[in-house]
């Protein structure tokens, strides 16, 4: 399986009102120490935003917590399910405080949460689609 080497401008979320669009989607699923909410766009790739509060510890702690994240992110990203093939999601994810894990944990732990946001946007949309037939 081929890897991206690099976390490129294309995969962030940078503006406040793609990351306001996403809480406001109010899809949210928490795995362990970490929410992710999820939203569908246009974009043919995922995006991650990351909002990781003072309270999960000193600056150091989390800089480090959101390299681990962004890691996970760019090594699963071609890995997580897409809404539509030409749609996928932007995906912000923040922290509870917790005592840092390795790597690899943190991939699951992701892994698990954006499959279970996936399934709740997913029946959702079934659910409209069903609701809009007369």
């Amino acid at each position: 399986m081929h890897r991206p080497k690099h976390f490129r401008a294309r995969h962030r979320i940078a503006h406040a009102r793609d990351y306001r669009a996403v809480f406001a989607n109010r899809v949210a699923k928490s795995r362990g120490p970490l929410t992710v909410f999820l939203r569908t766009t246009e974009h043919p790739e995922h995006r991650l935003g990351l909002s990781i509060g003072r309270r999960v510890g000193n600056a150091a702690t989390r800089v480090r917590l959101k390299r681990y994240i962004r890691e996970a992110f760019r090594q699963d990203r071609s890995v997580y399910p897409l809404f539509r093939p030409t749609a996928a999601y932007d995906i912000v994810v923040s922290a509870r405080a917790h005592k840092l894990l390795h790597l690899n944990e943190y991939r699951d732990l992701l892994r698990d949460a954006i499959a279970a946001a996936h399934r709740e946007t997913e029946r959702r949309a079934a659910k409209n689609d069903r609701s809009s037939v007369p």
